[in-house]
């Protein structure tokens, strides 16, 4: 069993690897770094692994500011997409345990002291915490977290937890390895962390949500972006559902219709009136690119599965 130990390991030089994938976004990052500068937990037991995804240009200059104050490190490749780019953070890991977030949140200071004492009580499990936005203002932004606080409330706490975002959740390195870390056949950010907690239950390990965990995520949103970023989320779900049915040699299967009908009348009980009918509305359209991005995803999978020539 994987016991979690106030103090260094001798197989581990810290007790906490953080890995921050980007893509040209260095003000993102910046303001990631510097939250995580600001975190109260002793500097000599975490470090901070930035995964620079092949943006357009180096991201050390970026990272340069803070490697007085914080164990850094930056690992430069082709871009891969968020699934490779975590991968390639974890193997360079030297901690116990992993702790993934992305270059757009901001930790709050006792995030990983939150971590740490679910930790132990929870030594072996998934450990996922609870993401705020920070752009209000932004109604597609507020969609977005709603549409996250939703998925949370479904799966997580009105059953055993089954599903973590990757913008912050953690493990030990034991058991990340253990399950074959994310599935690099996801080339966006949108199902891999899905496929993760579902694999990770499939390996029967458990999970634990520590709300305590907190990040905001600063996602800026169009509603050109709102659109694009839930077409390729329906484009992940397909993803998903391929991997999953393979994986249990059964057909796709889809969420109830009671899901999308709570789902869209979620809103109205989280906000004041004229505010929860314009989020569902938002929610709504969220579900109609979801749809189109799903269909999408199966027609060129489909295309390219029909296109590929026979070997006798």
């Amino acid at each position: 069993m994987v016991e979690l130990n106030p103090n260094a390991s001798p197989d581990f030089l810290f007790q906490f690897s953080i890995v921050v994938p980007t893509y040209n976004r260095p003000q993102y990052l910046a303001r990631c770094l510097n939250a995580l500068a600001q975190m109260t937990y002793p500097r000599d037991r975490f470090e901070v692994i930035v995964v620079d995804d092949g943006s357009a240009q180096s991201m050390a200059p970026t990272i340069a500011p803070f490697r007085a104050s914080l164990n850094l490190t930056l690992i430069e490749q082709a871009n891969g997409g968020p699934a490779k780019a975590r991968n390639a953070g974890a193997a360079q890991a030297q901690a116990q345990y992993l702790v993934f977030t992305d270059d757009d949140c901001q930790p709050t200071p006792t995030w990983l002291q939150a971590l740490e004492a679910k930790l132990q009580a929870c030594p072996q499990a998934l450990v996922g915490g609870h993401t705020l936005n920070a752009l209000p203002d932004n109604l597609f932004s507020t969609a977005s977290q709603i549409l996250i606080d939703y998925l949370y409330d479904y799966y997580n706490a009105r059953h055993q937890p089954s599903f973590f975002a990757s913008n912050n959740f953690a493990m030990a390195v034991e058991q990340f390895q253990a399950i074959g870390g994310f599935d690099t056949s996801f080339p966006l950010a949108a199902g891999e962390d899905r496929e993760f907690c579902d694999r990770w239950l499939q390996h029967q390990f458990p999970m634990a949500y520590a709300p305590e965990m907190t990040v905001h995520h600063t996602h800026q949103l169009s509603l050109k972006q709102f659109w694009r970023q839930h077409f390729n989320y329906g484009r992940g779900a397909y993803c998903f559902h391929q991997v999953k049915a393979h994986r249990a040699h059964g057909s796709v299967k889809v969420e109830p219709l009671r899901f999308y009908w709570q789902l869209l009348t979620y809103p109205l009980s989280q906000q004041s009136q004229p505010q929860g009918v314009l989020l569902s509305s938002l929610l709504l359209l969220s579900q109609v690119a979801n749809v189109g991005g799903f269909f999408w995803e199966r027609h060129q999978q489909k295309s390219v599965s029909s296109s590929a020539p026979v070997i006798p």
